[in-house]
């Protein structure tokens, strides 16, 4: 994982802006965007009230993944009180798996 200001090419860079209120939550989406999205290289800006977490182009999140790092069950709906906004556009794939991407799917 790299931190930095995402100042390298950030018009390519997509996910979420999550609030840090509950750091438990932004811990467990950071793992779990890890786990989920082996090879890609995550950039997190931890700007204490808030964290963003974006890799280039794609990036998802599993509810498995989510709830084993969180320790518990957790739905993916459940985030979006967390998450601030977004680069790219989100797109949820049924109750398992939260995307984010870069290009318009229905082009």
């Amino acid at each position: 994982m790299r931190r930095h200001p995402l100042t390298d090419r950030p018009d390519y860079l997509v996910g979420p802006v999550v609030r840090g209120f509950d750091p438990d939550i932004v811990d467990a989406l950071q793992t779990a965007l890890e786990k989920d999205n082996p090879g890609s290289e995550l950039f997190v800006d931890d700007n204490t009230g808030y964290v963003r977490i974006h890799a280039q182009r794609f990036l998802r999140v599993t509810r498995a993944s989510l709830s084993e790092a969180l320790g518990r069950p957790i739905d993916l709906p459940s985030l979006e009180p967390a998450i601030a906004g977004f680069a790219g556009r989100m797109k949820y794939t049924g109750d398992d798996e939260l995307t984010w991407y870069l290009a318009r799917e229905d082009r």
